[in-house]
Parts: C-alpha cells; sequence; structure tokens
C-alpha cells in the first residue's frame, strides 16, 4: 500500500508531466519533472507565473508553489465536506488532491501513480433530468457532483455548485478525470441571485468580455444557473486550455483574495503580472474594461480568484474572460469594492475619474478612451438587454443609472 501521509503525485499539463508534488502531506514541494522541462523550456510559467519550472526551484518560494496547488480546492463548507467523503483532514491539500486532483481548474490533471488503477481510463455517467434536480436540491451533499469512488473533480469557490459534463443534450457525470464542461449554480437564499448573474454574464457578453455561454435551466422543475466553462476547448488535446487565478499568481489564498484582507492583491498587481506576460498590452486594456464594467453593473466582486490568466500551448498567457459577473450593490452587503479602483473602495463613490486614474497608474496612456469606450457599450447594451423576469425588478434601471453617473462625471451611487 502506498504511504497516503506523504505527497508524490504526478502533475501532469497538456499530456506531460510537468512536476512532482514530493514531500510531506501539509508541507510539500513543486518538483519541476525533467519532460516538463523539455518540453516547455527551464523557468516557463507555463504551469503558473508563481511556479516557474525550475531544476532547483527556491526554497524560499515553496510556500508560493504550494500555495498554488492549495487553491485548486473549494473552500468552507463544500471543502470540509469532500474532505470528508476522502477519508482525509480538510487542511490536507495532498489528500484531496490525491482524491480530486483529475478535473480541476484549467488543464492540470494530478495523480497518485502508486494508487490501485492510476493511470485511470476517464469517463461519465448519465443522469436524467430527474437525478440532476436531486443533486441541485441536495448540493451541499453532492459537492460539485462527485460520486465517490471516480468522482475527483476539485473547483475553486465558497458557494455549492454542481461540476457536470454536456453531451448533446444530455448531462452526465466527470469520472476518473473526464473534463467536466459546464458548471450548475442552484438557487441560493437570494430568490433573484441566479436571474441577477445571468443578466451580468449577458451584459459582460454584449460589450465583449466574454464568449462562453450563460443561461438558466430548469430539470424536473429545478432551476439552475448553467454556465459554459471558458477553460474546456474540444479543439486542444485533452480538450482543456490551462488557467490560474490571481490568487495563485500573487501568492494569495483564501479571503486574500479581498484586498483589504491583507493587501496581497489589488488591480495594480494584477495588471503589472499582466503586462509581463502579454507584452502587447491588450491583457492590461482589457483589465482596466473589466473593472469599469464592475462600475457600471454593481459587480462588488471582482476579486483576484474571480480575474484569471490563461495559459495557451502556444502563444503568450492573457486575461481569461470575464466570469461570475453578479450585480450585488441591492444585496445586503457593505457596498465596497473587492478592489479599490484609485483608492476607493465604495462603489457609491467611484466616478470615471477614478476609473480612468487608475488605469494610467498602470502606465495605460489610453485609459480615457477605454472607459468611455467601455461605459458607452454598457449604455448600449442595458438599452436592449432586459433581465429575466425573476430577477431583480429594478436590476436594468439601477446598471443604466450607475453607467449614465459614470457617463457624466458623477459617483456610480448617485441619485
Amino acid at each position: 500500500m502506498p504511504d497516503l501521509t506523504t505527497a508524490d503525485l504526478v502533475v501532469e499539463l497538456y499530456g506531460t508531466q510537468v512536476a512532482t508534488l514530493v514531500g510531506s502531506a501539509r508541507s510539500f514541494d513543486v518538483v519541476a519533472h525533467r519532460d516538463g522541462l523539455a518540453r516547455f523550456g527551464l523557468d516557463s510559467t507555463i504551469l503558473s507565473v508563481a511556479a516557474p519550472l525550475a531544476v532547483v526551484p527556491p526554497r524560499i518560494a515553496a510556500a508560493r508553489r504550494r500555495n498554488v496547488f492549495a487553491e485548486l480546492l473549494p473552500e468552507n463548507r463544500m471543502r470540509a465536506r469532500m474532505a470528508g467523503d476522502a477519508g482525509v483532514a480538510d487542511d490536507d491539500v495532498i489528500g484531496l488532491l490525491r482524491a480530486y486532483g483529475r478535473d480541476v481548474a484549467g488543464a492540470l490533471q494530478i495523480w497518485d501513480p502508486d494508487l490501485h488503477g492510476e493511470p485511470k481510463a476517464p469517463g461519465t455517467e448519465t443522469l436524467t433530468a430527474a437525478q440532476v434536480a436531486v443533486l441541485l436540491v441536495h448540493v451541499s451533499e453532492n459537492p460539485l457532483a462527485n460520486r465517490r469512488p471516480g468522482g475527483k473533480t476539485s473547483l475553486a469557490g465558497v458557494h455549492d455548485k454542481l461540476v457536470l459534463v454536456r453531451q448533446g443534450r444530455r448531462w452526465a457525470r466527470a469520472l476518473d478525470g473526464y473534463p467536466s464542461t459546464h458548471i450548475l449554480k442552484p438557487s441560493t437564499t437570494s430568490p433573484t441571485a441566479l436571474y441577477d448573474e445571468e443578466y451580468g454574464a449577458r451584459l459582460a457578453r454584449a460589450v465583449g468580455l466574454a464568449e462562453h455561454e450563460t443561461w438558466i435551466d430548469t430539470f424536473a422543475g429545478v432551476p439552475a444557473l448553467v454556465v459554459e466553462r471558458f477553460d474546456r476547448d474540444d479543439d486542444v488535446p485533452g480538450g482543456r486550455v490551462h488557467q490560474e487565478d490571481f490568487n495563485q499568481a500573487l501568492g494569495a489564498s483564501g479571503n486574500a483574495k479581498y484586498q483589504r484582507y491583507g493587501h496581497k492583491v489589488s488591480l495594480a498587481k494584477v495588471a503589472t503580472v499582466l503586462a509581463g506576460t502579454d507584452p502587447g498590452g491588450a491583457s492590461v486594456r482589457r483589465l482596466l474594461m473589466m473593472t469599469t464594467f464592475a462600475a457600471a453593473v454593481g459587480n462588488l466582486d471582482l476579486h483576484a480568484k474571480n480575474l484569471s490568466l490563461l495559459h495557451p500551448l502556444s502563444g503568450p498567457a492573457v486575461l481569461a474572460p470575464a466570469y461570475d459577473v453578479v450585480p450585488l450593490v441591492h444585496q445586503p452587503n457593505d457596498g465596497e469594492l473587492a478592489m479599490a479602483v484609485d483608492g476607493e473602495y465604495r462603489h457609491a463613490a467611484v466616478t470615471r475619474a477614478h476609473l480612468v486614474a487608475e488605469g494610467e497608474s498602470w502606465g495605460l496612456a489610453s485609459s480615457g478612451d477605454i472607459v468611455e469606450a467601455t461605459l458607452d457599450a454598457v449604455a448600449a447594451a442595458v438599452a436592449t438587454e432586459r433581465p429575466h423576469r425573476d430577477a431583480w425588478p429594478d436590476l436594468a434601471t439601477d446598471v443604466a443609472r450607475f453607467t449614465a453617473n459614470l457617463i457624466h462625471g458623477r459617483p456610480a451611487g448617485a441619485a
């Protein structure tokens, strides 16, 4: 039997072993594999900008390398339930990745070569609409729709959700590392949350910040928000496109995704990483568009885990599409943005001048034009796109007001 108290896990990316997780379960390290070095090169950041492939990784950065893998796991209740199902402690990163690392965010596949049956042959289990409905209703008991044994999916986040495979018109569980294709979010304590998020996603597509589909579907009478995964692509070998979120990239963990918690993240720090990975500047410009869009729609939750880098097989790492775009100002909250804009956290107080100054602080000389064009695009989208009938009744009115205020130089929340 393998020793499950120590780490010796294969880390595979785009069909090549790029690293091995080696060491004790809670103080492991990431050791580059010769095959990954041969394919991607010494100091390649294909795995993560926080964990370049190195023959001798610097000891001082070990915690940051571990964090890249810890941040692949969910938080809070979902993590605790998954740990219980796997028979490991909820702070045992290696134990959780051994159990659930076959299908994660991006293109990594993580597995223990000493376990019986590895490497696994991935597959699916077809579900009826009624079975999906049961999983949605009892989502806290079925985190990410994993079925033991066979369910090996992990996805970061706080809220309960399902991760499934869309096959034509049918839905299925992902088993033993089959690439999941969609995220299904059940109804929460807020009766309008699903429909508000669907509207936010639709506006993001309308202004060119996303292409993946998001829609409301019903399974045997149970509603869910269905989100197509942007890190899945049938044209890529293995069907996965690698990504890392900015908690991983910046060495932040958990609630440090919010700037006020530890000040490890900020829009400026995200922009600095993007300037280094995408020297043409398109990603930095897109970041300012996303920041402006968040202010215009009232998305308070543009935190470091809701911003990601895509690492394609060819070409530079670029800013991922907008995702988890939720107008939140009407919900009970403190009204603060996840990351400050030109030093201002209060959404209601943010102005066009703050947005322009934030972009200029990153070195974007065209900040004024980018902000203006984005606000005009949001205004046009709101004029034509109507929210779902079950969304917050004043949602479109609120977004139109925020946007008009910003266009005219007023604080977003002005009456």
